[in-house]
């Protein structure tokens, strides 16, 4: 039975966590990503999560998602733009040295998810893919993007669900209720942090009791452990919530806008930009006068009716934004070539990681079907919302393992038929 203690990580981790900082500072100095788009007061700095960072420096407290003082808001989950606060309190509002700090510390959680990646190749898979899996993520240019470019929750989120992802394997055979405990506390960390993640729970914990259930072992008591230390991790925020507004909101507010983005009578399967109140007065305004529970309601009212009147219209564009999710969204390019290259590549990954996941799931590897609930479950939303690249990226940590296993595998075909053409 395999232990609930750490593998060892390989010596080479030593300088390759290190060179793989460094280099990600660095492509932040050459492309200059810490000058930050000025224009519209800012907001291209962190957006919604820099407005409330902003408010928090300021001591309005977690509130204004957008321009002017609108009071308190639960408009996003709140550990980042806590993390903006503070850092804008120390470093400044807006200022260079802020994202700098901001930027600097995206890299560092994009360093340290080589550490969760090597374990769980590890435990699924094998040393050699485990190693290849840790060396490509950190050097990956890829990577480094979403960290250095993007002031948002980018890169924590892949970490903690990565983290998350492998306490699950683990837990397979973990004694005692440590596990569990981490399990329950990593869970409520990473809602705070970005809600998606919960569509995988209830799969992952199903997971979990029947790999132990088949191994003989209890889940019950660890199970009303973990949820305890799950809804105690949740439980400041949901009090302030009730608090604020005066009726239960769970973790965030603004579902019915992302929802009406993506669904309306010119819905495409893309986002619709021009209805976000950032960048339409009129929307601003009702926002303002409304109250954002208000708004959000009313906006989720305006696109369910949309949906009762076209279901069949709904149906194309949620196949649509499947489609975009795994291919990458359309973007305008000026090129004369037949196909956009760079949705291409995005293409290509996807392809490759679902064909390593399939051919996982046939060889019946360890943590095969865990992989598959995070590829089924955790984008979904998505396809009902509106897609864009970087959704993808908190699941790449998986995805990218998925891919070095069926490149192993290719690797180890070709020598097989080698051998047997030598031998004929």
């Amino acid at each position: 039975m395999v232990t609930h203690s750490w593998p060892a990580l390989p010596k080479s981790f030593l300088w390759l966590l290190p060179l793989s900082f460094v280099l990600q500072l660095a492509s932040i100095a050459v492309l200059h990503e810490y000058r930050m788009r000025p224009g519209d007061d800012n907001f291209g700095f962190g957006f919604e999560m820099g407005r409330i960072g902003r408010s928090i420096a300021q001591g309005r407290g977690f509130g204004s998602p957008y321009e002017d003082n609108t009071g308190p808001s639960a408009w996003e989950p709140p550990l980042y733009p806590f993390l903006i606060g503070s850092v804008f309190k120390l470093f400044g509002i807006y200022t260079v040295a802020s994202a700098w700090v901001l930027l600097g510390i995206n890299c560092l959680f994009a360093t340290l998810t080589c550490i969760p990646v090597y374990w769980i190749a590890e435990r699924t898979f094998n040393e050699p893919i485990a190693v290849w899996s840790a060396w490509i993520w950190a050097l990956c240019p890829y990577v480094w993007y979403w960290g250095v470019h993007w002031i948002w929750d980018v890169t924590f989120t892949p970490l903690v669900l990565a983290c998350i992802f492998l306490v699950a394997l683990k837990l397979q055979d973990w004694p005692g209720w440590r596990g569990w405990a981490l399990f329950g506390a990593l869970y409520g960390v990473g809602a705070l942090a970005n809600p998606t993640m919960l569509a995988f729970l209830p799969f992952c914990g199903l997971w979990i009791w029947r790999q132990r259930y088949r191994r003989g072992l209890g889940s019950l008591p660890g199970v009303a452990l973990s949820s305890l230390i799950f809804f105690l991790v949740l439980s400041p925020w949901l009090i302030r919530n009730y608090e604020v507004f005066g009726r239960f909101v769970f973790i965030r507010d603004d579902f019915g806008l992302q929802f009406r983005l993506g669904n309306g009578p010119f819905a495409d399967g893309m986002l619709m930009p021009y209805l976000q109140p950032n960048l339409n007065k009129i929307e601003l305004e009702k926002f303002k006068r409304m109250g954002e529970l208000g708004y959000s309601a009313e906006c989720k009212r305006r696109a369910f009716n949309w949906i009762h009147a076209h279901p069949g219209r709904f149906a194309i564009i949620s196949l649509k934004r499947f489609f975009y999710f795994w291919n990458g969204v359309p973007r305008p390019t000026s090129s004369m070539a037949p196909v956009d290259f760079r949705s291409s590549a995005f293409l290509a990954t996807s392809v490759l990681a679902i064909w390593g996941l399939g051919r996982a799931i046939r060889q019946k590897r360890p943590g095969a079907w865990l992989y598959g609930g995070l590829v089924i479950l955790y984008p979904a939303v998505y396809y009902f919302v509106f897609p864009h690249a970087r959704y993808r990226h908190p699941i790449e940590p998986e995805l990218l393992i998925l891919i070095v296993f069926l490149c192993s595998e290719v690797k180890i075909h070709r020598a097989s038929s080698e051998r047997q053409t030598i031998s004929v």
